[in-house]
């Protein structure tokens, strides 16, 4: 005679073992999201150009992309950008700051230098390249947590 007790464990490790699936499923089968926040901080200019690289990808395959810059990252968004953010690097023959100057352009973009950086430099707006602007932090934060959004730090 068979014992009920394992049938019922049996069903109930089954089930936990098919929820689990279920669960993790959502994640996978996600539809693209509509943008992609990149928060990019890296002071290296391969690092930063990077960032840009999987920005526009992501942009190509239709995220609109939102770039935040922080920290030393903020100073490829300025009119007069150190030679490490204007010196164009191999294989492509582009800058960090080329290349954020084409995203800031694509309809939908949004690029932002954080709260903190300007006033850390006790610079206003003014020295920021065009197109760049200077985040909110509320609706910064509702854009990194937007159901249809994904993030990306570097």
């Amino acid at each position: 005679m068979r014992n009920p007790m394992l049938n019922v464990a049996a069903t109930v490790a089954l089930s936990a073992a098919l929820s689990a699936t279920l669960i993790a499923s959502p994640a996978l089968a996600a539809d693209k999201p509509e943008t992609l926040v990149t928060v990019l901080t890296a002071p290296e200019p391969q690092t930063q150009l990077m960032a840009m690289v999987l920005a526009t990808q992501a942009a190509n395959q239709g995220a609109a992309p939102h770039i935040l810059l922080c920290g030393p990252a903020g100073d490829i968004a300025l009119k007069e950008a150190p030679e490490s953010a204007t010196k164009p690097q191999p294989p492509l023959d582009l800058s960090p700051q080329m290349l954020l100057g084409k995203i800031a352009g694509m309809p939908g973009a949004k690029v932002e230098v954080c709260a903190l950086y300007l006033p850390s430099k006790g610079m206003t707006a003014e020295i920021l390249m065009d197109g760049v602007t200077v985040a909110k932090p509320p609706a910064m934060a509702a854009a990194m947590i937007a159901p249809n959004a994904r993030v990306a730090s570097y």
